[in-house]
């Protein structure tokens, strides 16, 4: 039979990922409260999330 693949998008965040959500977080160096509030922010989008990140840490230039 012919299946779907699922669709991975790499500029997405899969949030049922729990590696790729914890990996990210650890890569932004926020704590889980600021990234949930990141999150609600700005959605999954990973390049939305940096910038958000950035935005909460002032005086640290963006990666």
């Amino acid at each position: 039979m012919n299946r779907l693949k699922p669709a991975n998008f790499r500029n997405a965040l899969d949030l049922s990922d729990k590696v790729q959500v914890k990996t990210l977080r650890k890569r932004l160096k926020l704590s889980p409260d600021q990234f949930a509030d990141a999150l609600r922010k700005s959605g999954n989008s990973i390049s939305a999330l940096v910038k958000e990140a950035a935005a909460a840490r002032p005086g640290k230039p963006e990666a």
